[in-house]
């Protein structure tokens, strides 16, 4: 169990509890002695959240009013006593770059960083008060490499990445430490919902890369097998708590082997040879 201060078990906000990476980070937390805040869009996770021993809070990302309630929500909860923040909640807009619309891609912007920017700014004082806390972010490996058809994805992570990147060296000497965990293929829903919005906001007959999406995009985000080299969303928490329990955790953790080796390859590689071997991958 982690150390606690005051008698009160220590307190960590998770978003996107619903499944997959967030209910595994809340139920582990849970289990090893935290006090959990759960975010949930749907009521009815909510209450199953609750049922759990976790504290449902609800959150949508992409509504400004929901986010300053959630944090005020769980300020006042905790008592101000908030040990981290672990920003989990995000999903894919799979699609060529070019049948993006503005409103498809600002959506992906909102959810997946806007709103984590948002929460995260509106906790720091707090964490400020009791000097200290951890920002914990779930970028991806799509945060250090591209691949073809995530492009809405992989720029919000890719921002997101620089975001705490900046928020780490603007916090020194604070005793808040922001942290980025970069997952690769790991099992949960993201490829159902993916597919949800891809099947939303593509137009697949209009475009020029309809072939791409009938062959190759489409017959993957439909398949039911797992990605080459996929984890349980259980290798995530190990990561998390890693994060929360050190006490000179690293600035990034990487979880899977294809984010340890395109890792590599990125720093080894010249940029097209990269892009031949990001190619054959996506």
């Amino acid at each position: 169990m982690p150390a606690s201060s005051h008698d009160f078990p220590p307190a960590v906000l998770v978003t996107g509890c619903s499944s997959g990476i967030g209910a595994a980070i809340a139920r582990g937390l849970r289990d090893r002695g935290y006090r959990v805040f759960a975010t949930y869009r749907d009521p009815r996770d909510g209450e199953r959240l609750g049922k759990e021993g976790l504290e449902p809070v609800a959150l949508e990302l992409a509504d400004p009013d929901s986010v300053a309630a959630c944090a005020g929500e769980v300020t006042e909860r905790s008592s101000g006593r908030l040990q981290a923040l672990v920003n989990n909640a995000a999903y894919g807009q799979p699609g060529a770059v070019e049948d993006l619309s503005r409103d498809v891609l600002r959506h992906q912007f909102e959810v997946n960083l806007l709103g984590t920017h948002d929460l995260t700014v509106r906790l720091l004082p707090a964490f400020r008060r009791q000097g200290g806390g951890r920002v914990i972010n779930m970028s991806s490996v799509l945060g250090l490499v591209a691949l073809p058809y995530r492009g809405a994805y992989n720029a919000t992570k890719f921002a997101l990445e620089g975001l705490t990147d900046t928020l780490r060296l603007e916090l020194a000497g604070t005793g808040v430490l922001p942290i980025l965990i970069e997952p690769g293929p790991i099992a949960s829903r993201f490829r159902e919902h993916a597919l949800t919005a891809f099947r939303e906001n593509i137009d697949v007959a209009a475009s020029a890369h309809r072939d791409a999406y009938r062959e190759e995009l489409g017959a993957r985000l439909e398949s039911e097998g797992k990605a080459p080299f996929t984890l349980g969303p259980e290798a995530v928490l190990a990561k998390t708590v890693k994060a929360l329990e050190a006490r000179s955790p690293r600035p990034r953790y990487y979880v899977t082997l294809p984010t340890y080796l395109l890792a590599t390859l990125k720093r080894a590689l010249p940029t097209s040879a990269l892009d031949s071997v990001l190619r054959r991958i996506g």
